[in-house]
């Protein structure tokens, strides 16, 4: 079975993306699996930006195929805040509790709907070879209190309307059909395909 190293430290990211290539035969490997010995610098502007910069630098360190992420949260309102700072929004070391506590006292005083998006970003490099990049974006509302046991970050505060529950209610299946990594993936599925090929 090919390996594809995925350029996170998030285990939770790591573990969706192997879900998300349930139909390609390929281990997905995060850096701390790899041995990456490096903190990659996420100093882009853009998910797009950080998600290449990812992945080339590990691609170059491994000598193949790398895929790296960046996804955040995009609030209107907030004139798309937390944006690339989704993950570091109430400092470092990240903290997902400390991140929807300063969501929540942001929004405090804007009245529903508090329409927001999550947005992805992911980057195929192979030395050698032009980087392919594809995007997915999940549209929803934030609550005012969270709901759910399930996801991650942002996942309890987001609501999908059409849905009336949170991606933290969902299964992990009924997120992966719906959710902006499950969009990026499927549009990146066939430069995969075509890279773990060779």
């Amino acid at each position: 079975m090919k390996r594809l190293v995925f350029a996170t430290q998030n285990r939770h990211k790591a573990a969706e993306l192997q879900s998300l290539l349930s139909s390609i035969e390929v281990e997905v490997v995060s850096l701390g699996e790899a041995g990456y010995p490096f903190e990659i610098v996420e100093d882009r502007p853009t998910f797009a930006g950080n998600a290449q910069k990812k992945a080339e630098e590990v691609a170059r360190w491994i000598g193949g195929p790398a895929l790296g992420d960046d996804s955040g949260l995009e609030v209107d309102v907030l004139n798309g805040q937390p944006g690339v700072w989704s993950a570091r929004y109430a400092g470092v070391p990240s903290n997902d509790a400390a991140n929807n506590a300063k969501l929540l006292e942001a929004l405090h005083a804007v009245p529903a709907p508090r329409t927001a998006r999550f947005r992805c970003a992911l980057a195929l490099a192979e030395p050698g070879t032009a980087t392919q990049i594809e995007q997915g974006t999940c549209e929803g509302e934030i609550l005012t209190v969270p709901r759910g046991s399930s996801g991650f970050g942002y996942d309890p505060l987001f609501l999908l309307p059409e849905l009336g529950r949170t991606l933290a209610e969902l299964s992990p299946a009924e997120k992966n059909q719906r959710s902006h990594r499950a969009q990026a993936m499927a549009r990146m599925a066939v430069h995969l395909r075509g890279v773990l090929a060779r």
